[in-house]
């Protein structure tokens, strides 16, 4: 498994410094700048790829550019209006850029306009960490009384309805401030944040797409990009929905083990694959995480490790992002199915025996808590699962007693 790390560019307040001591081997990143639906041109990527090889000093970091998050596909693209053939245009030429420079997996989503929702940035734990958390009660009085969407009592369960009611009747407005700023925040990093009256133009945008029409505008942006992925040699992975179940009437169409069969069926190619991350699919009871990397392993390109710990035991459910070897998901159990993909894939001589992975998301503890990175992103959150993580897949590819092809 090949240790990586999200970095955000020159403005991450974890620097590549931290990145590098933390013992991580290759970067995550994106030109965040660049607008969604345009190309990313050989000087942008070149630009990034030497600001990832260079430490803050001006020495070499050792460090390269080899996984992108993400290359975003725009939502004309998925709702097929506007300029989406441009846009579509544009990521073949986005593709055939990268795959020059030579980074080859390249990570995206298919989520109507939120790419991660949480309502809450800074939760407060019992040992005085903070970490992210959805909580389904805020959300339905966010969807319900805030943005007063039509139709959104009948989303969730009665219970749920009268509880946001209660709640809502005593939220000052610097709360319901506070909950539609976590909200809309968006990607981290990304060069746009939603505001309520622009979640509003897009939810009406959306209108009454269905989950089936979606799912076949993804397969269609596929059927374009995959043959330019497979000519130059890149790996498509699509990460799952965040979390994995319908909010604010949008359609989700990539939560479940099903739903990544169907793609991968639709559009048959080793270059159409999967980003497996455990904390997304985790939100779910129904999500069997080793059982998904034990079957669907082959197209896995690239890993998030994290854990979430649900709070209910339906599908829609509160959840707060857990340590790495805390949570609903068997982290030992997970890691070993990857080992063993691994092991199948040298064995097979792939040249991709070594699955990228990353240390996904981490609770904010000593001094990240002063430090206020990209929500999600701490340093020492992130270097305690990181150190998590390479115990489980050292122990479990020991000489002695490790798994082996």
């Amino acid at each position: 498994m090949r240790q990586t790390w999200r970095w955000f560019g020159p403005g991450d307040r974890v620097s590549l410094d931290d990145i590098r001591q933390a013992g991580a081997e290759a970067v995550v990143t994106a030109l965040h700048h660049v607008p969604t639906g345009a190309a990313w041109t050989p000087e942008a990527i070149a630009c990034r790829q030497r600001e990832v090889a260079t430490r803050g000093d001006g020495s070499p970091s050792g460090l390269a550019w080899e996984v992108v998050e993400s290359l975003p596909v725009s939502e004309d693209i998925k709702r097929q209006t506007g300029d989406w053939r441009e846009h579509v245009a544009n990521y073949r030429t986005s593709l055939r850029n990268l795959a020059a420079a030579g980074i080859q997996v390249v990570c995206y989503n298919f989520m109507p306009v939120l790419d991660w929702t949480r309502t809450d940035l800074a939760w407060r734990l019992p040992h005085g960490g903070t970490c992210m958390r959805f909580d389904l009660v805020d959300f339905a009085v966010f969807d319900i009384h805030i943005l007063k969407r039509g139709g959104a009592a009948a989303d969730f369960p009665p219970e749920v309805v009268e509880a946001a009611g209660e709640r809502f009747a005593v939220m000052d407005s610097a709360r319901q401030r506070n909950l539609v700023r976590n909200i809309v925040c968006g990607l981290p990093g990304a060069a746009e944040q939603l505001t309520l009256d622009g979640l509003r133009a897009h939810l009406e945008a959306y209108g009454t797409l269905s989950p089936e029409r979606l799912r076949r505008h993804l397969v269609a942006f596929l059927e374009e990009v995959v043959p330019v992925a497979e000519e130059v040699g890149i790996r498509l992975c699509c990460h799952p929905d965040d979390p994995p179940f319908p909010l604010l009437g949008l359609p989700r169409i990539m939560s479940t083990e099903a739903d990544y069969a169907a793609v991968m069926t639709a559009v048959d190619s080793p270059a159409n694959g999967i980003t497996l991350c455990s904390g997304s699919l985790g939100a779910r009871p129904d999500n069997d995480l080793p059982g998904m990397m034990r079957r669907l392993g082959s197209r896995v390109h690239f890993l998030h490790l994290r854990n979430v710990t649900r709070e209910g035991d339906g599908i829609m459910s509160s959840f707060f992002e857990d340590e790495h070897l805390r949570g609903g998901t068997d982290m030992v159990a997970l890691i070993a199915e990857v080992l063993r993909e691994e092991a199948r894939r040298r064995a097979g001589g792939r040249a991709d025996h070594s699955i990228p992975m990353r240390p996904d998301h981490g609770q904010d503890i000593l001094d990240d808590l002063k430090r206020h990175a990209q929500p999600g992103y701490p340093a020492i959150g992130r270097l305690k699962g990181l150190a998590e993580l390479r115990g489980i897949m050292t122990a479990l590819s020991h000489p002695q007693h490790g798994i082996r092809a």
